[in-house]
């Protein structure tokens, strides 16, 4: 399963800055069904492993490290991004998937109590350079295939495979689930919002590397937190109930209107908001991202020494 964020570039202001997110994840989701049937049946028996961990307390005891492969495909200088803008992204994933992160005090005192350390380290492994002739990749997955002249992934069952490239078609990045094909698995962010950049560069406000932490939320397993339905559920007890998806920065306290009309978790990570907009994950997300590491779960191979 893949989900994908994507940018909406009209805008009602001089700077023709980015307005929102949007995300074609039902369109991909139901190209890769159809592909392969079997992916259904993969991922429920996934999301049925998981529960029960949850449920059984059989969690990951300890930090995880996450070997990282970047896979940088560029036709201009602007897109074969520097090591130094690499690493900011890996400084990145590291303060945000262990509550390091400068924001990570602005977290509401109603959701104080749910605030959570996912515990997750990600470490550089090495950085791959191929120069190309393409000016987009698209969500095919060409990226990841050398015959269609991407990078195929390095030792995906046991590395990160994170794809650095022109998408197009406005997309800022997607990712693969748990249960999907080694061959394909990874994440993949548009060149322009990895890393930290400066407010006035075309990013903004997609410059503080948060595109992918979301999206390595979507390769752990996190759904997006509006469930992508009206008032769906991302599978997560302790996240509120969301209308949909929330953009910009949203005002606190943002209630819903579903039932109970909760006060909604816009700055969670897995909403869509503007990435100064977005600095936790919830003690529920990251037992859910525990669960894919122990014995018998999807990503266990990640876990091992």
């Amino acid at each position: 399963m893949l989900f994908s964020c994507q940018e909406d570039e009209k805008s009602n202001n001089t700077e023709a800055r980015v307005a929102k997110r949007t995300c074609v994840s039902h369109e991909v989701l139901e190209r890769q069904l159809q592909e392969n049937p079997s992916l259904a049946i993969k991922m429920n028996e996934i999301e049925a492993f998981t529960e029960n961990a949850i449920q059984q307390g059989r969690l990951v005891n300890g930090k995880i490290e996450i070997p990282v492969v970047f896979n940088v495909l560029y036709r201009t200088a602007a897109e074969n991004i520097s090591n130094a803008q690499l690493q900011s992204q890996l400084d990145v994933l590291n303060a945000d998937f262990n509550a390091a992160n400068a924001d990570f005090n602005q977290v509401p005192a109603l959701f104080s109590g749910v605030k959570a350390n996912v515990g997750i380290t990600f470490v550089l492994d090495q950085v791959i350079r191929k120069s190309t002739t393409k000016t987009s990749w698209g969500t095919r997955d060409a990226m990841k295939k050398s015959k269609q002249g991407g990078i195929n992934p390095t030792s995906p069952t046991t590395k990160l495979n994170f794809w650095v490239c022109t998408i197009g078609g406005g997309i800022l990045g997607y990712a693969q689930f748990p249960g999907g094909a080694s061959a394909t698995d990874g994440v993949v962010v548009d060149s322009k919002y990895v890393g930290v950049t400066s407010n006035t560069g075309t990013s903004y406000p997609y410059n503080l590397g948060r595109t992918a932490t979301h999206e390595v939320g979507h390769w752990l397993n996190l759904r997006h937190i509006w469930g992508d339905a009206t008032c769906g559920s991302d599978l997560v007890a302790d996240t509120p109930t969301h209308n949909t998806a929330n953009y910009g920065v949203p005002t606190y306290p943002h209630y819903s209107t579903c039932t109970g009309a909760p006060v909604e978790m816009t700055m969670n990570y897995m909403d869509y908001t503007d990435d100064r907009g977005m600095y936790m994950f919830t003690a529920g997300q990251k037992s859910r991202i525990d669960a894919i590491f122990i014995s018998g779960g999807a990503r266990f191979s990640f876990a091992q020494p």
